[in-house]
Parts: C-alpha cells; structure tokens; sequence
C-alpha cells in the first residue's frame, strides 16, 4: 500500500483483469490517490480476486478494499451459476451474453459512489469498454451518463453541489489500445487475469469470450500473451 498524500482521491474499480490495471495505472498516473475496490461477488473463480491482490499491491494504491456480496444467490449467470455454461464459441454481435451478471456495474458503482462519498472523493475510475464489450448493457457511455446524473441526486455530497466524475478512460479503445496504453505505464500483464472460467491454480481456459477477446488484443498489439492457459 503507498502512502496517502495531498492529491486528490478516487476510487478505482479492480477485478483483476488487465481492463482494470490498465485504469488503476492510469488513475494513478494522472495524480490521484488511489482507493482500490474490489469485490468477491459470488463469481465462479477466486483467482480474479487474487489478480487483483496483486495488481494493487504492484502498482500501489492508498488502500485496496474487497467487499463481499451475494449476487450469486440471485443468479442470472454463467459467472455465478454452475448450471449455466461459460460459453466458448466466441463474442456473438448484438447479442447479450449468459455472462452477463445482472446489474452488477450499478451495484459495483453504488458501493464506490458510496466509499467515495465518505472518502471526500469525487473521481471514481471503472474499466468499462464499449468496443471490446462482449455485449454488456452496462458498459456503455450512456449507462455512465446516466449514472453520473443519478448521482448528483442521490448523494448529499451531489445535491450540495459537488459534482461527481466517473472516468471512462477504455471506454472507446480497442483491447490491443488498451494493452499498449498498459505497457506504456508499466502494468506487468503477467499479474492480472481475464478469464471467466480459471481453474483453482489461476490458469486460463483459453476458450472462454474474455480469454478470446485477450488473446486477440496481445496478438494485434503485437505483444507475447503472458497469460497462463490450462
């Protein structure tokens, strides 16, 4: 953990995944303090959580928060059901995946607008890409405009008239974009991990969207996948 300074704070969202670092390298590089949130929601693998671990622990961050939530009793997902299979034929266009998790960047978001109020933070940093998306609701521009606008009415800090910023810095990048701007700050890829169906040794299925769509990204970068496969 780094020591806390007079810059100001954000809260910076991290799965564990290379999205996530790439945005915490960035947040961090801009000049803030960074308040890491990560959160054991009732995914398939720890090994995210773990990444994540590690990844905050490399780049450093003020503090790095895990928050435990049971999404995976309301079910709705191959990430948090068992009887619902990871699919492995790869993105499909406009259509949503069965790894979608319903509602989970709205409650991930709630918890860091709400962290973020009681840290006087009015910054929060989330890894959302509307390119490379598999095709999340959740991870377009218009749910963070929206979000934004509800938090200026749904917060004390908001309707006292401190204006709130999500910061969107992948939204409109490729994964190649993503993992270049990446190497440039210094992420050590090797750490993070992408896949949605990892076993219980961190190693990636290789077949899974989220694994496609990084091979694909390393590849048209023109840089070596460190990643791990089974």
């Amino acid at each position: 953990m780094s020591k806390e300074t007079n810059k100001p704070r954000a809260v910076v969202l991290v799965s564990g995944g290379l999205d996530s670092a790439t945005v915490l390298a960035i947040a961090k590089s801009e000049g803030y303090d960074c308040f890491a949130l990560s959160f054991d929601y009732g995914q398939r693998s720890i090994s995210e959580l773990e990444a994540a671990e590690r990844v905050t622990d490399l780049i450093g961050v003020v503090e790095h928060k895990t928050v435990h939530l049971g999404l995976g009793e309301i079910g709705g997902s191959a990430l948090t059901e068992d009887c619902i299979d990871v699919p492995t034929g790869g993105v499909q266009a406009d259509t949503i995946p069965v790894t979608y998790v319903p509602a989970r960047n709205t409650v991930f978001l709630s918890l860091a607008l709400g962290w973020a109020e009681v840290l006087g933070a009015q910054d929060i940093f989330i890894g959302v890409n509307a390119v490379d998306y598999s095709g999340y609701p959740d991870c377009r521009p218009e749910f963070i405009e929206q979000f934004e606008k509800l938090a200026a009415v749904a917060t004390k800090a908001g309707v006292e008239g401190n204006p709130w910023h999500i910061h969107t810095p992948l939204i409109k990048l490729s994964k190649a974009e993503i993992i270049s701007r990446g190497m440039g700050l210094g992420v050590d890829f090797a750490q993070t991990i992408s896949c949605y169906d990892a076993d219980i040794k961190g190693r990636a299925c290789g077949v899974c969207d989220s694994c496609r769509l990084r091979a694909e990204g390393f590849s048209a970068a023109g840089i070596s996948d460190p990643t791990v496969y089974i």
